[in-house]
């Protein structure tokens, strides 16, 4: 709480005070709650004009929350990160290949499962499993946990510092691992140490006729292996017309709330950056939603030098990202028959 009271009374970019007073009072009236979206959604910066397009946290739950756009057989395909990854793989959609999994304690290799009991144990399994798949490194990610949480990068020449540090968190939860994405070299450029996604959301209309509401992408700072906006990322939309990024980068506020014009690490400035295979990104999860169509949902895809790669999807999304990075979800066309279905 301290960190985003700091990043609102520093922010340069503030609307005049009194100003920001009537319109937290004007969001409080219109979306009948307490305005913490106007802030949390930086709506007070001078930039922003329409902030009662933004959503609210009732509106995200009318939606997230709705049996209209969601059901739980495909929700749950996308909720659990081990069948979504077989599903996909047996549907011949391009995924991370599915290495192995752990149920707590018992670790799955090829068909077979062993008890494992200490890091000891974990550090001979997973010696085995880097011999045999003739690998370097692995992602392994939480089946169930979401954000970014969960989630680390393993690798062979590091291997008994990581179980250090990962190993009690491994044998106590349930967990996948998959073949590492090799990225688009025009992705690397602007940072290469994380797998740096895009975020769509798809939507099937009453009809059944599927859209793109939008797109955004995120990259990992600093080191970190995570591109996530939940772990300290940026991100920053997607002109879906021109394939291209667009603007500047938007950052959580607990994390700082920083605009950027340019990747911190490498300096490659973001706007009118050219997005390798989107067209194809895009075409890729209109096939995708055939096979799970819950009506709204938020799609994770990375760039190999090779084409798009499904990482997730998520019939949960918060909307706090996309509706920060749209500028504003209500006023995309097709938000005023998703909200008055919902309703």
């Amino acid at each position: 709480m301290k960190q985003r009271i700091s990043v609102f009374l520093n922010d340069k970019e503030r609307k005049p005070i009194l100003k920001i007073i009537k319109e937290a009072i004007v969001f409080w009236f219109v979306k009948k709650e307490l305005p913490f979206f106007y802030f949390g959604k930086f709506l007070y910066r001078k930039n922003v004009t329409n902030y009662t397009d933004y959503l609210s946290s009732k509106e995200v739950d009318e939606i997230t929350l709705s049996k209209k756009m969601h059901q739980y057989q495909y929700a749950s395909i996308l909720r659990n990160k081990l069948s979504f990854a077989v599903y996909m793989e047996y549907n011949g959609l391009p995924v991370p290949k599915l290495i192995g999994y752990n149920l707590n304690n018992t670790f799955f290799y090829k068909k077979k499962g062993v008890s494992v009991t200490d890091t000891k144990e974990l550090h001979s399994f997973f010696s085995t499993l880097f011999e045999t798949e003739m690998k370097d490194e692995i992602f392994i990610k939480s089946i169930k946990d979401m954000g970014g949480n969960g989630c680390f990068l393993v690798r062979k020449d590091t291997l008994k510092k990581q179980l250090e540090k990962y190993g009690d968190y491994l044998l106590s939860n349930d967990c996948i691992y998959q073949e590492v994405v090799i990225q688009h070299d025009d992705i690397n450029k602007i940072y290469p140490h994380s797998i740096n996604t895009l975020r769509f959301d798809s939507y099937i209309d009453k009809k059944g006729t599927i859209h793109i509401l939008s797109a955004f992408m995120r990259f990992g700072a600093g080191g970190s292996v995570i591109d996530n906006g939940s772990s300290g990322g940026y991100y920053l939309s997607v002109n879906m017309e021109k394939g291209v990024l667009s603007g500047e980068t938007h950052q959580l506020m607990k994390y700082g709330g920083n605009k950027l014009k340019a990747h911190p690490d490498t300096e490659v400035v973001f706007d009118e950056y050219k997005i390798p295979f989107f067209e194809e990104a895009c075409e890729l999860i209109k096939k995708a939603v055939i096979y799970i169509p819950d009506r709204i949902i938020g799609w994770d895809i990375a760039i190999s030098n090779k084409g798009p790669v499904i990482i997730e999807g998520n019939d949960n999304n918060s909307f706090i990202t996309p509706d920060i990075a749209y500028g504003g979800y209500l006023k995309h066309p097709l938000f005023k028959e998703i909200m008055n279905e919902v309703k």
